[in-house]
């Protein structure tokens, strides 16, 4: 697989933020070694392409292993992944389980459950996929998933230190693929239940990156730490499909679904926690590459 890559050539770099949450802070300088980053997100067509060569399963299309969830019913093992359902009004936005819901079925093929498809979303980045879904197909493209510095590093586009991938101006609809109106009932972007949009939609920023905020949230191979206690996460938490034990990894640059009001993350600085065996409507991945 010919993935279209940016040759960045690494350099320092002020990493972090705090103004916003407190996950995000200190403000730190780092140095980054050249890479090459894809210059979209991976893509249904390509996704597709690896399941047709390898024949891989996905973690979301495999029954959950009752020996990890054995306070759950045997009926309730079958395979899924969490879907994003907005709601008929306003909700309390402290609670996540407003807006999502386990659906059985749902997938990367599958990704709102059955009945939905990706026929006309072959350009639509792939979501419903876990962390080890990502690794596998890095590795088969020759690639690996970046980690969480080189990600901020090549998301910045060289505006050290700005607010947003493009300056510090806030997103007005033209710049990024996020959540416009009131969250989560009310967005005026949706078409026929479809709230990503096709890789390249939205303007690159100053490495010619498309799409490095916004649309979908990112996996990066960098474990979660954090210097503060996360109060909350724009990705859902631990629900009865997630092994309270699994590892968490960095996510980086917002989805669809961030709004001022509730989740101002599709910004560079922004990271949130997720278990490596989650998979939801708003999860995808680009592939990095060693120089």
């Amino acid at each position: 697989m010919i993935i279209d890559r940016v040759e960045l050539p690494g350099g320092a770099f002020r990493m972090g933020s705090d103004a916003f949450y407190p996950e995000e802070g200190p403000v730190h300088e780092m140095h980054v070694a050249a890479f090459a980053l894809g210059r979209y997100a991976v893509t249904n067509r390509q996704f597709a392409a690896f399941v047709e060569d390898t024949g891989y399963v996905t973690v979301a299309e495999q029954p959950l292993d009752p020996a990890l969830f054995p306070q759950v019913q045997p009926d309730a093992l079958e395979p899924g992944s969490l879907v994003f359902t907005p709601t008929e009004g306003p909700v309390d936005l402290r609670d996540w389980r407003q807006w999502w819901r386990w659906v059985p079925g749902a997938s990367w093929r599958t990704p709102r459950g059955p009945g939905s498809g990706i026929d006309a979303l072959e350009d639509h980045p792939v979501v419903q996929v876990a962390y080890d879904d990502a690794v596998a197909f890095a590795q088969w493209a020759g690639g690996r998933l970046p980690t969480e510095v080189e990600w901020e590093y090549a998301a910045r586009g060289g505006l050290d230190g700005a607010t947003y991938a493009w300056g510090d101006e806030g997103n007005d609809g033209t710049r990024a693929n996020t959540w416009q109106g009131r969250f989560p009932y009310e967005h005026q972007r949706v078409s026929d239940g479809v709230y990503t949009m096709p890789v390249g939609s939205f303007p690159a920023n100053g490495f010619g990156l498309h799409e490095m905020t916004g649309n979908t949230w990112e996996w990066t191979s960098t474990p979660w730490s954090a210097r503060h206690p996360v109060e909350a996460h724009c990705a859902p938490g631990h629900d009865h499909g997630h092994a309270p034990q699994a590892p968490e990894r960095v996510l980086k640059g917002g989805s669809h679904l961030c709004s001022p009001e509730y989740c101002l993350r599709y910004r560079p600085a922004a990271r949130s926690a997720q278990t490596e065996d989650s998979a939801a409507t708003h999860l995808g991945f680009r592939v990095a590459f060693d120089a």
